[in-house]
């Protein structure tokens, strides 16, 4: 088996169903693939849908949700392949992806773990597809906002690295969990996911392990995919601030506490506090706003009442 697709879903039906569908009529025969599907107790019917429509997919069902990490692991667990694909369920793959990325690490076998391009609907560059590490200088410049005056610097822009070409390939830090494909050898190696992360920064955790471990990391934009962003995490704002923030700390801790003084790390607290306090804020001001609105209901035209009816059945 050339690759392994681990698909994690969590009431996405509609989406995990065209990124399935995008798989299996990529009309890209060369390669050998599983699919496998991970289904974090989803309850809008999603595992009915998959397993209807896809018998060939092996699904994993969960009794409850474990997150994006762990359900990855259970993924991997059961992989036969020499490579294994993390891909979003938000996600549509190209013609030819599978086949393009699979070529490029069997002529590089330095290369531990490669990404491809990955696009937004509007066509624009999904940035988190090829970034550096987090460290505190990089995440100072970020969150102050320096970064985003000097976009084309590398010392101020290290995170999104936008002083590189989009379209070039390049050696990079981190890649992004929506479309990460990785050597068996290097999860042998460097371990799977880290389950501590329920959401946020497993990937980039992955990627600094896999980058220690001698491995480079490679974004490959000779082919792409399209992100729906955030299409498998609407509906739980303050639950996904909480996590991103908590997994920022749990990275920091982690990876970078014991390299620096005692100062740093209370800055970096302070400035995680202070952005999960405005974050939060922001989106109850937001949400306010919204129930502020008036409505705009417009009146039914004739027999509209009776398909929607129809539609919900």
């Amino acid at each position: 088996m050339d690759v392994s697709i681990i698909i994690v879903n969590y009431n996405t039906k509609q989406l995990t169903s065209n990124c399935i569908n995008s798989l299996i009529h990529s009309k890209c025969t060369d390669p050998t693939y599983e699919i496998i599907l991970v289904d974090n107790a989803s309850y809008d019917g999603s595992v009915e849908e998959i397993t209807s429509k896809y018998p060939e997919v092996k699904v994993i069902k969960n009794t409850e949700n474990f997150g994006f990490a762990k359900a990855n692991n259970q993924g991997i667990a059961i992989a036969s392949g020499k490579y294994i694909l993390l891909l979003n369920s938000d996600t549509i793959v190209e013609p030819g992806t599978l086949g393009t990325i699979i070529s490029f690490m069997d002529e590089n076998p330095k290369i531990g773990a490669s990404g491809c391009k990955v696009v937004l609907p509007d066509g624009s560059l999904d940035k988190a597809c090829r970034r550096g590490f987090p460290t505190p200088l990089t995440t100072f410049y970020y969150v102050s906002g320096l970064s985003k005056l000097f976009p084309k610097s590398p010392h101020f822009n290290a995170y999104h690295m936008e002083y590189l070409s989009e379209d070039d390939s390049y050696p990079v830090d981190c890649l992004v969990g929506a479309f990460m494909m990785v050597r068996r050898e290097v999860i042998d190696q460097v371990g799977m996911l880290d389950e501590r992360f329920f959401m946020y920064f497993e990937d980039t955790d992955w990627c600094y392990r896999i980058q220690q471990a001698g491995w480079i990391n490679y974004y490959y934009p000779m082919t792409q995919i399209t992100h729906f962003k955030r299409g498998s995490s609407r509906g739980r704002p303050f639950r996904i601030t909480y996590e991103f923030h908590r997994a920022m700390k749990m990275f920091y801790d982690k990876h970078y506490r014991k390299q620096y003084p005692f100062w740093v790390t209370l800055l970096m607290y302070a400035g995680i506090t202070v952005k999960f306090g405005a974050t939060v804020a922001k989106d109850q001001i937001w949400k306010l706003f919204q129930q502020a609105k008036p409505s705009k209901k417009k009146a039914p035209t004739p027999g509209e009442n009776s398909k929607v009816i129809n539609a919900g059945k």
